[in-house]
């Protein structure tokens, strides 16, 4: 084993990580997209109750708010050419609730 560290710099394409990560966002979306409308597919087909279409209607604010902060990370992702600025806490933790409430919205449609 040799002692000396590889420079990690020297082989380091900075365009690639934003592209990951952008592709990343597209990925997730798409995946939240797909659990909300087959939740709200499930529910709907066997008669819909009151309580029901509002579940959908909340899945799909959900999934509204979510696909917004998802849209403003990929423009911004997109518009850098260099290292890309860190995601603000605030718009972290709102993908994260989002995210998690549309999974608990889902669900609940399900079962």
């Amino acid at each position: 084993m040799s002692g000396a560290a590889p420079s990690e710099g020297a082989d380091r394409d900075p365009g690639l990580q934003p592209e990951r990560t952008r592709l990343a966002w597209r990925r997730t979306t798409l995946s939240s997209t797909v659990a909300a409308l087959l939740a709200m597919k499930s529910t709907l087909h066997g008669g819909a109750s009151a309580a029901a279409i509002t579940l959908c209607a909340l899945c799909g604010v959900l999934w509204l708010g979510f696909l917004l902060v998802a849209h403003r990370r990929i423009r911004v992702l997109s518009a850098t050419s260099g290292p890309t600025p860190a995601l603000a806490p605030r718009h972290a933790t709102t993908g994260a609730l989002l995210t998690v409430a549309l999974a608990v919205c889902a669900a609940a449609l399900v079962y």
